[in-house]
């Protein structure tokens, strides 16, 4: 057990010291400089509405018209706690950036205060607050998990949870001091493979070809989308997000595509476990049913289940960013947009090229864990026929 344990430090460390070997902090990285504000956000509820409409808009003077909402709350949080309001909320017809309160609802406002601190000197509405039912949709995933999944599912949540303080403690902070992307992305990967299968599988045959397999399938969607997103001239800025980190505090000067490569990377590297640990744990399956099992028979075996895997996981793939397209979809149907113009569109050719690198990628790791397995379980099974014959003898 502690032969084990110092393997996987050694593989940490490995991951760890490309970065500061190999990593090319961005010189001309400042020290974040947020500006100052006077202003908080705090979290409020809806007492009271009073609804009024007004034409020729008083904000736009245009011929729009506003509908005026009066809303009393009642400060939840904060110095101000238990203190209410009453404030002249607009919003206009027909907009989809509109928020339309109710009584009882629970808002977010911001709130500029006077240099003490000690009062609000004007207030409005920015959001709805939306934090406690995300959280419970969060526990509804977690209780699930562990319900269904009893051990097995606390060690999955567990992994998902690592997964994911690599990316918000590690991956992020370093993209913020300039670091490579991609390798940034392909040391998360790495980490997020290696200690999620572990976790669920321990040291074993299982493991070893589901890492292998999982990596190489990683590896070469990454690949991929490098090759296509360079020969297709994808900007990486096709998105309002990738936009606006331009004009951060920090000043970084990202390299876009790298993050666009890096963001195709972890995006496919979900899939492609699952298609290598649902090989890896169908062929020892197979093993544990039949010990006598020739490596030729196992590997034809586990190509079929990897055949059923990929219809399967491809849609799932190529579905998933369809439905995150669906209004950008929409609104080149409804104008009737030529085809050719659409799929040259930056933001389409980087979703296309997400998609396929990615299922492409999935499409390898099959073969890659297959292989893995029987010639392991080859090896292995020609060491115990030498030590029989040793015996015997």
């Amino acid at each position: 057990m502690k032969k084990k344990g110092f393997v996987l430090f050694l593989f940490l460390l490995f991951l760890i010291i490309p970065v500061q070997v190999f990593g090319e902090e961005n010189p001309n990285v400042q020290d974040a400089n947020v500006p100052e504000s006077n202003g908080k956000t705090y979290e409020a509820e809806v007492l009271k509405v009073k609804e009024d409409t007004l034409k020729d808009s008083e904000l736009l003077g245009q011929g729009f018209e506003d509908r005026l909402q009066v809303v009393t709350l009642k400060i939840l949080e904060g110095p101000f706690k238990g203190q209410q309001y009453t404030i002249r909320h607009y919003n206009m017809l027909n907009s989809a950036y509109n928020l339309w309160v109710e009584k009882g609802d629970k808002v977010q406002i911001y709130a500029e205060l006077t240099e003490d601190g000690s009062k609000m000197t004007d207030l409005y509405i920015a959001d709805f607050v939306r934090y406690p039912q995300l959280r419970n949709l969060v526990l509804l995933f977690a209780v699930l998990v562990i319900m269904i999944g009893k051990w097995q599912g606390v060690k999955s949540f567990i992994g998902l949870g690592l997964t994911t303080a690599s990316i918000v403690f590690f991956m992020l902070p370093m993209l913020l001091k300039g670091y490579s992307p991609i390798l940034l992305a392909s040391i998360v990967c790495a980490f997020s493979t290696v200690v999620s299968i572990l976790l669920i599988s321990g040291f074993s045959k299982k493991s070893f070809t589901t890492i292998l397999g999982t990596l190489s399938g990683v590896l070469i969607a990454g690949i991929l989308a490098y090759l296509f997103g360079n020969g297709t001239n994808l900007t990486g800025m096709s998105d309002h997000e990738s936009q606006m980190l331009m004009f951060i505090p920090q000043g970084v000067k990202f390299n876009f595509k790298g993050l666009l490569f890096s963001g195709f990377i972890i995006g496919a590297l979900g899939a492609i476990m699952d298609v290598a640990m649902t090989i890896s744990s169908a062929m020892e399956e197979l093993i544990t049913n039949n010990p006598n099992i020739s490596p030729k028979d196992l590997m034809k075996s586990g190509l079929v289940v990897g055949k059923d895997s990929i219809g399967t996981m491809s849609n799932t793939l190529i579905l998933a960013y369809v439905g995150s397209s669906l209004p950008l979809l929409l609104l080149f149907s409804s104008y009737q947009s030529n085809f050719i113009d659409v799929v040259n569109m930056d933001l389409v050719a980087t979703e296309i090229v997400r998609a396929f690198t990615g299922s492409i990628g999935l499409l390898a790791a099959v073969p890659m864990t297959v292989l893995s397995y029987g010639l392991l379980y080859s090896k292995i099974n020609k060491q115990k026929k030498e030590n029989s014959a040793n015996i015997e003898e």
